[in-house]
């Protein structure tokens, strides 16, 4: 009897008792403050259709999905992890990766490393930065939006890049992270 109880409570500290269930992680968006030409906002998302994303194309700046109920598996980051400096899409366990810290630099997903150029601050004004970088910004093209694939209205789409953090940029270059629709 002795056995049996110090087997179970062992089983539940090393996390294999069966009613044990590991703590469901919490999905947001990382959505752009200023909602420039689409009234659902741009969220970071991979480029190409939820499930069907190819996040070897890398990240780009889209409409958001949560105004349909729920945040797509190609924009949902781990809430958890974005304090700590982690960018993880949680649905094709990918962090977001700046494979060079330049102005130019596109974003792109690699496997969660902790490797070099996948650790960004989210500051308190609202910026994205690389951790090694912080004069470059995570920022959404200006200029027009281009149609997307799908959507009612079509889902719009931008080119998301890292460039120089300025004042005058702000409305491309603030963030902030939710878990559904406003």
């Amino acid at each position: 009897m002795l056995k049996t109880k110090l087997l179970i409570v062992l089983l539940a500290l090393i996390g294999l008792a069966p009613w044990h269930a590991a703590p469901a992680e919490t999905l947001v968006e990382v959505v752009l403050a200023d909602q420039l030409d689409d009234s659902r906002g741009f969220c970071i998302d991979i480029v190409g259709y939820k499930q069907r994303a190819k996040p070897q194309r890398g990240l780009q700046a889209h409409s958001c999905y949560s105004y349909q109920g729920e945040i797509g598996v190609d924009q949902g980051f781990d809430a958890a992890l974005i304090p700590r400096g982690k960018f993880r899409m949680t649905g094709f366990d990918l962090c977001m990766t700046a494979p060079e810290e330049r102005p130019g630099s596109q974003l792109s997903l690699k496997a969660c490393d902790h490797g070099i150029g996948q650790t960004f601050q989210l500051t308190a004004q609202g910026t994205i930065v690389p951790k090694d970088t912080a004069t470059l910004c995570v920022t959404v093209a200006d200029g027009d939006s281009t149609p997307g694939g799908g959507g009612q209205p079509v889902h719009l789409k931008r080119h998301l890049t890292l460039e120089r953090c300025a004042d005058g940029r702000a409305r491309y270059q603030t963030w902030r992270v939710r878990q559904q629709a406003d």
